[in-house]
């Protein structure tokens, strides 16, 4: 597995310590948008500390092969973040999954970045990784979320009825998967 992939209009990478203060931009910029579907974050989550933290641990959790964040830029502008894309709770043996999420910069919506940039992150999992399945839990009311998941081959399997704990209150999710054909 690479630590930097190339799309037709886009890069994926993984970041060292030494991009916290991008991260921390992308984050504080797109606060507003991120925290209506997210848990609540630590109160000193919005800080340059805490974000190269969390870049070194994440990058310790990818070589291990645990955990994978793939943060997004175009190739016309390689050095601005546009979106993030995370691979939690890989599991090895006999269920060869993970979990995935992602965000993007509301500049850039609605010019199929998420797609393209997912679309090469599954196919690192499947092919490079060899995993079988990626689950992934939206929102119901996520519409654009979940029209995201459906064009990218994901199905539905379900509700989970109160799985995931935000903003003081327990939410349903929709499960979605893809499986590794």
């Amino acid at each position: 597995m690479e630590i930097y992939y190339k799309t037709e209009r886009l890069i994926l990478k993984m970041l060292h310590e030494n991009s916290a203060s991008d991260v921390l931009n992308f984050y504080v910029k797109n606060k507003a948008i991120f925290e209506k579907t997210e848990p609540n974050r630590p109160q000193n989550f919005y800080t340059i500390e805490y974000q190269s933290t969390l870049l070194r641990c994440e990058f310790q959790l990818a070589l291990k092969q645990h955990a994978l964040r793939f943060w997004v830029f175009t190739q016309d502008k390689p050095e601005q973040i546009i979106g993030t894309i995370s691979f939690q709770n890989i599991l090895r043996s006999v269920y060869q999954s993970c979990l995935i999420g992602y965000k993007f910069d509301s500049d850039f919506w609605h010019h199929g970045y998420a797609a393209e940039s997912i679309e090469k992150a599954i196919a690192i999992i499947f092919q490079e990784m060899g995993l079988h399945r990626i689950e992934a839990f939206v929102l119901p009311e996520n519409l654009p979320s979940i029209r995201l998941l459906e064009r990218l081959g994901f199905e539905q399997e379900g509700i989970c009825r109160s799985c995931i704990y935000l903003h003081s209150n327990w939410a349903d999710h929709f499960r979605y998967s893809l499986i590794n054909p």
